[in-house]
């Protein structure tokens, strides 16, 4: 297997790069949080005995996570900006592949969200919030983890999309200049 497509791309990234760091602890430090807090919940009941009742103590957590999401994808593309270019995608059928994969990954985001709800996606079952039977439905039916998967895709995708706009911006700017 030739590995030197890899090793050029591996070259490319800069892990000493500041704005590379904060978005790698981002990435390691929300789930391993959330993960750490809502088994806590589920041992303690600390969180519903502070909020007074598991709804509104699931739906603050909710809240927290989807702020440090936020976040997260934030700093990811503020990372990405600070890498270097791969010659390789510069061009627009990249950018296209990116949206295509983001369309693809909002989809199974937003359609597991729907089938789950607050409290299914949050993390409602560490609060004693169960749900009724198991979501058997779409995009259940097509995938195991879709929401994991959705992720992924958008992330992928959101990597490809401002690198060719990067590239298109910068184009852009040297024909102003001549």
């Amino acid at each position: 297997m030739d590995v030197s497509v890899l090793w050029e791309l591996w070259s490319l990234v800069d892990l000493t790069e500041p704005r590379f760091c904060v978005a790698v602890i981002a990435i390691i430090f929300n789930p391993f949080f959330w993960n750490v807090v809502a088994r806590w919940e589920h041992r303690t009941r600390g969180l519903t005995r502070l909020f007074g009742g598991p709804y509104v103590a699931c739906y603050s957590l909710a809240v927290l996570i989807l702020l440090l999401n936020v976040y997260r994808s934030h700093s990811v593309t503020v990372a990405m900006k600070g890498q270097s270019r791969w010659d390789l995608l510069e061009n627009l059928q990249v950018y296209y592949a990116g949206a295509a994969l983001m369309a693809v990954g909002s989809l199974l985001v937003i359609s597991s969200f729907l089938a789950l709800g607050v409290t299914g996606t949050f993390l409602g079952d560490y609060f004693g919030i169960l749900m009724d039977q198991k979501v058997t439905g779409f995009p259940f039916n097509v995938m195991d983890n879709p929401m994991y998967w959705g992720s992924t895709a958008n992330y992928l995708g959101l990597a490809l999309i401002p690198f060719t706009q990067e590239i298109y911006r910068q184009r852009s700017q040297r024909c102003k200049h001549k």
